[in-house]
């Protein structure tokens, strides 16, 4: 028998204090807290950012929650399910996230439809049924990798590491923009930042400059590590958030070594396990990353449709 449910806009208080409760469980599984509000990093809608809720009979906080965005002219369809649910049952977790997908797609084509997609966190086959159920489709698989910390003199290598030095506001925003987006030129999330972009996450509370590890050559900026900190997971991570070496610096082991120099600066401030995300088909990076001792742990995947506009529909 199917579950009653009922898929809506969070409005009055309480529901949006349900949601909040369930952005804490999210948090406090996984270190990282979902999106609640109108606004996100990486570019919303503003104010009419679509937002839909499932209620299930019984519950505290909704089953499962989505938001609608349209970052860098893509719709992003950003899904929270509830961890407690999820580790419960996964099968009726997806079964009941099926609803909010349903009428986030309902959203994009009445804003003009496009392309759309799904992140999922720790994939499962019931994950995948839930996509297929909405009309998602399997489209690109990023691996969570994890290490743990300091590595062994026998890992590090004997070679020095590259010097570098923190991030300085109001200096080096401009160049940071530049070397990020030639050697992400190809990646759809990574590439094409702007200088806002930046100062959006440079004003979120994990933001460290002392952990934006810069490395310079010719007075040329010529890579960067740029670590964070997940102070609320159990044990706390410490990731290499974004690491890229411009490409005219290429071929000369930079990018192991900022690999290092970034998992070092976190083992000085007494994290144990290190972490990253890398996309499952770049050889190159996972066989980087398994020689210094990372191990692959869980898979986040990404799902597309898409959508069709509504005959009235615009943008």
């Amino acid at each position: 028998m199917t579950t009653p449910v009922e898929t809506r806009t969070p409005r009055s208080p309480a529901e949006h204090a349900a949601v909040e409760r369930l952005a804490d469980r999210v948090e406090a599984a996984t270190g990282e807290r979902p999106a609640t509000g109108p606004d996100h990093p990486d570019g919303a809608e503003g104010p009419g950012t679509p937002t839909f809720a499932v209620w299930a009979p019984g519950r505290d906080v909704p089953a499962a929650y989505v938001r609608v965005t349209r970052p860098k002219a893509r719709w992003e369809v950003e899904l929270t399910v509830d961890p407690e649910l999820r580790a419960e049952s996964p099968d009726r977790a997806a079964e009941l996230a099926v609803p909010a997908l349903a009428a986030a797609r309902a959203a994009v084509a009445a804003r003009g439809g496009g392309r759309a997609y799904l992140w999922v966190p720790g994939v499962t086959g019931a994950d995948d049924r839930m996509a297929a159920a909405a009309g998602f489709a399997p489209d690109r698989d990023l691996w969570q990798m994890t290490v743990t910390l300091p590595l062994p003199p026998d890992v590090r290598g004997g070679a020095p590491l590259p010097a570098t030095r923190p991030f300085v506001a109001g200096k080096d925003e401009g160049p940071w923009v530049e070397v990020n987006n030639r050697a992400f030129a190809w990646h759809p999330e990574q590439g094409g930042w702007t200088v806002d972009d930046l100062l959006v996450r440079a004003a979120e509370p994990w933001f460290d400059p002392e952990g934006f590890l810069l490395h310079e050559r010719d007075g040329r900026l010529a890579g960067f590590c740029w670590t964070k900190v997940h102070a609320r997971h159990d044990p706390p991570l410490g990731e290499i958030y974004v690491i890229a070496v411009d490409p005219d610096f290429a071929g000369q082991g930079l990018g192991r070594g900022l690999t290092v120099a970034g998992l070092d600066h976190l083992a000085r401030r007494g994290l144990t396990v290190g972490m990253l995300y890398v996309d499952a088909g770049n050889t190159p990076a996972v066989r980087l990353y398994e020689s210094l001792g990372f191990a692959h742990v869980q898979t986040n995947r990404a799902y597309a449709a898409d959508v069709a506009p509504e005959p009235d529909g615009g943008p």
